[in-house]
């Protein structure tokens, strides 16, 4: 009994090309066999050998295509794409790090010796490389116990294209607080710590970079580069000679020509470039000129010598690499005459029509399915491996059947692959429902008796037979139609960013203080009031009024964040003007807390007959989804089901972003209600997305016999009045349309479910008539606004609400630049997505000027199709445009910043914004998002122009779309910003004068309370113990410098509500930043004592010279406490005062901050020990001793 691999073996064509490589055969060429069966032979041989592989492929399509057919056949996690440069040979000052991160991976793996299968897209071969010996020469080593200088450390991080921050977010950065330096590489998962002492390396260890916390300890660790061109410094004045050379000779060429102010711009670029390379470190537009620092090489230079060079369709891979040469010599010759580029720059890339320097004298073999006469390319070894494809089944069971008994007469070992075990479990049930018993594995390579069918988990392009080794392989897209592609899931961390942290503050923010109202935030103080030291937050109030808030009050204090970006109104200190402010908000939102509960009782009330559990079609149906769910999604489904077979009406909110998922949710909802004889419809705020709904929903339904028409002002008055007669008689099973769908001729037989898309993009009118059709109806709105999680929490048991928040994972993440707008790169880029087949979004955000800007693009590309897009256009024409756009009639589309509003565009995946410093980060990120919802790579460009004179508005804003591409702090502004926007969308427009009013925390926690509070719902008032003693204690600058994570830290202090809490906060603290310096001390042991004074009754801890006195809230503990027995024990050091405010004196006569702090400690621990009290007293005494 064999399997597939040992039948492999028994063939003469694939052993010959297996001796030939075996031979250093310089060149072999198979033919006759489709990608699938190429891809196999090419795994064959690898299994064999072991060798280490670089799969050369047309573009980033087709290594995709690659790698998952090799993940079948070979271990997943040595398979790797090396993916390209874009861009190129512009300069970009930023980038997104992912397609960075996957690159140096790469390199940083052949280097170490791994034997990888690196498929690489000719584009990404076509820019050299520095040499992997100057890699290695540049890298260092971390070593526990090894001597180091810091200054060097640092230098030597900024050399290879770190980026120094305050603290490390996202790869690529580094972060140095006095002895710790935190390292995030872009080829290691994890950052790590390094701490020292002194000059030695104490400990590394890996962290977390969202807790911050550490996590495993290593005894060494390599830094590798952060970026690939990074060169020894030794090179640096030979390449400053070679490029004052370069620039002289085409200053030259530019006078002769009397181009003079192109001239003057290359002299000024250049010269600013010269002085960055004097000053020794690495700068982001390096890379432009690593061609003057020495010898670049191949990629293939990486591999050993035993490796396989293996090129797929090779004529196909020659003419992607001529014409991407062709693009890089037309756009540096436009650079050269404008004055962006120097002569030898274009040394970088590639530029002769060989392949064989991607080669390196490695063995190499070609494929494709008829042989191929290659230019420059000398064959030695030509391999004819004859394949059959296998016809598609399109869900035909029964040719199945009868092919499958065929081949089994035959003898044929049978193969099936599977995309997921469930399809796999499946086939194999109707299999044997056919009396064909099949043996059912993970991996393909069990044996297979002759006349067998073995079904695997994996996933194949396509299925092919071999006849001359009775060997037949079929993949499950051939038997469905459609292949269930898998999904590595990863958890999304976007779920767990509070949106109004106040470690975000930045001075000049506002905020809210609980009883003084609306500050401005001026920064952190470290003051000395009455001879003791602490931090306070400078607040400025109305009429310049100053606030100093001590830092254990944190928790009286919000970040202020409205509905828009619009400032608020400073409140006075002191008078009754907040308290009014406040009282009216409390009304408004007692009133809608109660109006949110009245309609949840009056629902509760309402019953209807449930839908029938799911039957065998709804199974099936949801199988021919051709992806795997996410979690998030798995659950929506589930919880709407739940609802549906329920005896009360479902009213369901349901949210996630555009793409992630929400149509497929509401698409089963609609399935179960059709296989229950019930109708569905489905409102959209505009026609547009009535017709992707409706090409969605058909697409699904196709095999089903489930009926769905589209209802909007686009039909016919003939098409609607046919449409209406349908639906009124039942022949319609799901009606997709605009508010068309709420006139009054439209009549349905039996409708049960409402599913509301954008709910608060209709208007006034239409939402009233919306209200009204929801009665007794199933109704599932949808919203792509995300949701805050505070006021997801507030609204929970009055609002059923499901959260998609896990992105789609078989995307690729968008490339991200940031760029200096320039024409050539312009026209570069469109016609590069034109060629792919695609489109592009240009966004311009002034209507004014709008016009203008396309008449330009127009004379720049002739050969694009373009259309204009903005809100100044009448809904016909707006709509009409779109639709014309969405059926590609025209290439690029010119907008403004309309498009944010949740248009889903699969074959629009490049995004150029033009002026992007003058945008917000919640709409760059809108922007960003209505790209990349395809197969493909997508690529936005944030554009911006360089002025002379760059204001520091400006800096600042183009370094926070810097920040942007890394997913940092940008993207946490951005997250919060748009979920702020989704809130009042919840919520309604009325509310949005009262969140602006108080700010959206305060106003979440109001609402909070009312609900409870109508819900009858006892509310606890928690004692807050005022703590004055005379000690410092406060996080001094030399240990925290950075003031948002001393916010942070002091927020944190401030909300612990246990001892452990503190603790784990003092573990932390030194972590990050090392042994606590004694204030530091100081402050988390008082934080400690507040938090034991809190569990017995102390409302204050004061001191009072030689004495502390502790005022009780009420007389329970002195009755209950062991007092002889704690009086015997401190030996006349507490004096217990009874009264109507019970106080007990203690003595700290002669005590130093630290022995004082810990005889407060001791006295509170046995206070807690020695009474009756609460279980939450034996907590705190259990983690006390």
């Amino acid at each position: 009994m064999e399997n597939i691999w040992e039948k492999f073996k028994q063939n003469e064509q694939i052993n010959s090309l297996l001796t030939g490589f075996r031979a250093g055969v310089k060149i072999q060429y198979l033919s006759g066999s489709l990608l699938s069966l190429q891809r196999m032979v090419m795994a064959y041989l690898r299994r064999e050998t072991g060798s280490p592989v670089l799969y050369i492929v047309e573009n980033q399509l087709q290594a995709t295509k690659v790698r998952e057919d090799l993940a079948t056949f070979l271990p997943q996690d040595k398979i790797v794409i090396f993916p390209p440069l874009e861009v190129l040979p512009y300069e970009v000052i930023a980038r997104s790090w992912e397609s960075r991160s996957q690159r140096l991976s790469v390199l940083n793996g052949l280097i170490k010796g791994e034997d990888l299968v690196v498929i690489a897209p000719i584009q990404a071969l076509l820019t050299k490389l520095v040499p992997a010996e100057m890699i290695k020469k540049m890298s260092f080593a971390l070593k526990v116990g090894a001597c180091v200088e810091l200054e060097q450390i640092i230098n030597d991080l900024l050399n290879l294209g770190y980026e120094r921050v305050e603290m490390v977010e996202a790869p690529g950065q580094f972060s140095v607080r006095g002895g710790i330096i935190d390292i995030y590489s872009l080829v290691f998962p994890l950052p790590i710590r390094l701490e020292l002492f002194d000059n030695e390396v104490d400990s590394i260890r890996e962290f977390d970079p969202f807790s911050q916390r550490s996590l495993t300890s290593l005894t060494e660790y390599l830094v590798f580069p952060a970026e690939e061109g990074v060169f020894s410094p030794v090179s640096e004045g030979k390449a400053k000679q070679l490029i004052r050379q370069d620039l002289n000779r085409a200053m030259d060429k530019l006078s002769k020509s009397r181009r003079k102010s192109a001239r003057d711009k290359l002299k000024n670029k250049i010269e600013d470039v010269l002085r960055q390379i004097e000053e020794g470190l690495y700068f982001p537009t390096l890379e432009s000129y690593l061609s003057y620092y020495g010898d670049l090489v191949s990629l293939a230079d990486y591999f050993p010598e035993n490796s396989l060079v293996w090129v797929e369709e090779p004529l196909r891979v020659r003419e992607a690499m001529l014409n991407w040469q062709r693009e890089v010599a037309e756009t540096h010759l436009n650079l050269l005459k404008e004055g962006m580029a120097l002569p030898k720059q274009i040394e970088r890339y590639f530029m002769e029509d060989n392949l064989s320097w991607f080669f390196q004298s490695k063995p190499a073999i070609l494929s494709s399915f008829l042989t191929q006469s290659v230019p420059n390319l000398t064959i030695n070894n030509y391999v004819n491996l004859t394949s059959q494809p296998v016809i598609s089944f399109y869900g035909k069971l029964d040719l199945l059947w009868r092919e499958l008994s065929l081949w089994k007469e035959r003898q044929y070992k049978i193969l099936i692959i599977a995309s997921t075990e469930e399809r796999a479990n499946r086939l194999a049930e109707l299999c044997r429902e056919r009396n064909i018993f099949p043996i059912l594995a993970e991996e393909i390579s069990l044996p297979i008796p002759d006349g067998s069918v073995l079904i695997a988990i994996g996933s194949l392009s396509a299925g092919f037979n071999l006849p001359d080794l009775r060997l037949v392989i079929i993949s499950d897209g051939e038997i469905f139609s459609q292949v269930k592609k898998k999904r590595l899931v990863k958890k999304s961390n976007k779920q767990g960013m509070a949106i109004t942290r106040l470690e975000d503050l930045s001075v000049g923010d506002y905020i809210v203080h609980e009883t003084q109202g609306i500050g401005r935030y001026l920064g952190v103080e470290t003051l000395v009031v009455n001879g003791v030291k602490k931090d306070y937050l400078h607040l400025k109030y109305a009429n310049q009024d100053k606030l100093y808030l001590p830092v254990e009050q944190l928790s009286k204090i919000q970040k202020y964040v409205g509905i828009d970006d619009s400032a608020p109104k400073l409140s006075k200190l002191g008078g009754t003007e907040w308290l009014k402010v406040k009282k009216k908000v409390k009304k408004s939102v007692e009133d809608l807390a109660a109006q949110l509960l009245k309609l949840y009782a009056a629902r509760e009330t309402i019953t209807r007959p449930g839908a029938s559990p799911d039957t065998v079609w709804q199974k099936e149906f949801e199988d021919a989804f051709p992806f795997t769910e996410t979690p998030d999604q798995l659950q929506a489904i589930n919880e709407i089901k739940k609802d549906l077979e329920s005896n009360k009406p479902m009213d369901r909110l349901l949210c996630g972003d555009v793409g992630y998922g929400k149509t497929e949710v509401a698409i089963r909802a609609a399935f179960k209600m059709a296989m229950d004889g019930k109708q569905t419809a489905v409102l959209v705020p505009t026609t547009i997305l009535a017709e992707q709904h409706g090409n969605t929903f058909r697409e699904r339904f196709k095999d089903f016999p489930v009926t769905v028409e589209v209802l909007n002002r686009f039909r016919s008055p003939k098409e609607q009045k046919e449409i209406l007669a349908k639906l009124k008689t039942g022949a319609i099973d799901v009606i997709i349309g605009t508010h068309r769908l709420l006139q009054k001729d439209v009549k349905f037989k039996n409708l049960g479910l409402l599913i509301i898309d954008e709910e608060q993009r209709f208007g006034v009118s239409h939402k009233e008539k919306i209200k009204q059709l929801k009665t007794n109806l199933d109704v599932l709105t949808l919203t792509a606004t995300p949701i805050p999680r505070t006021l997801y929490m507030s609204l929970m048991g009055i609002r059923d609400i499901s959260i998609i928040d896990t992105p789609p994972e078989d995307r690729f993440p968008v490339q991200t630049f940031v760029v200096e707008y320039n024409e050539g790169l312009i026209r570069d880029v469109i016609l590069r997505e034109i060629g792919r087949g695609g489109q592009v979004y240009f966004v311009h955000n002034r209507v004014q000027t709008i016009d203008r800007v396309v008449a330009h693009l127009q004379k720049l590309v002739p050969e694009a199709r373009f259309a204009v897009a903005h809100g100044q256009m009448s809904e016909d024409d707006l709509e009409q445009t779109m639709i014309s756009f969405l059926e590609g009639k025209q290439d690029v589309l010119v907008c403004t910043t309309i498009i944010e509003i949740g248009l889903d565009i699969p074959n629009v995946n490049t995004l150029i914004v033009d002026n992007a410093d003058q945008l917000g980060l919640a709409q760059l990120y809108q922007l960003r998002g209505r790209i990349g919802r395809s197969n493909r790579t997508a690529y936005a460009y944030l554009t911006y122009r360089r002025n002379k004179a760059i204001s520091e508005v400006a800096e600042k804003r183009l370094q926070a779309i810097k920040e942007f591409t890394d997913f940092g702090a940008g993207y946490k502004i951005a997250m919060r910003d748009l979920e702020i926007r989704g809130a009042g969308n919840l919520l309604g427009a009325e509310q949005h004068g009262h969140i602006a009013a108080v700010g959206f925390s305060l106003y979440c926690r109001m609402l909070e309370d009312a609900i409870r509070e109508l819900k009858g719902e006892e509310q606890k008032v928690q004692i807050e113990p005022s703590v004055e003693l005379a000690v410092d204690a406060y996080l001094p600058e030399d240990y925290i410098s950075d003031n948002k994570q001393k916010i942070e830290i002091y927020k944190r202090i401030a909300d612990a509500q246990e001892v452990k809490e503190v603790e784990e906060i003092y573990d932390e603290l030194i972590d990050r930043f090392g042994d606590l310096p004694e204030p530091a001390a100081n402050l988390l042991i008082v934080a400690k004592l507040k938090l034991l004074a809190k569990n017995l009754g102390i409302t204050q801890l004061s001191q009072e010279k030689e004495v502390v006195v502790l005022k009780f809230q009420q007389a329970d503990f002195l009755l209950q406490a062991d007092l002889p027995r704690i009086n015997k024990k401190y030996r006349g050091k507490l004096n217990f005062l009874p009264g109507k405010i019970p106080a007990c004196q203690v003595k700290v006569k002669g005590m130093d901050s630290s022995g004082l702090l810990s005889f407060l400690e001791e006295v509170l621990t046995d206070f807690i020990g020695s009474g009756d009290l609460t279980g939450e007293n034996e907590f705190y005494l259990e983690k006390e001793k």
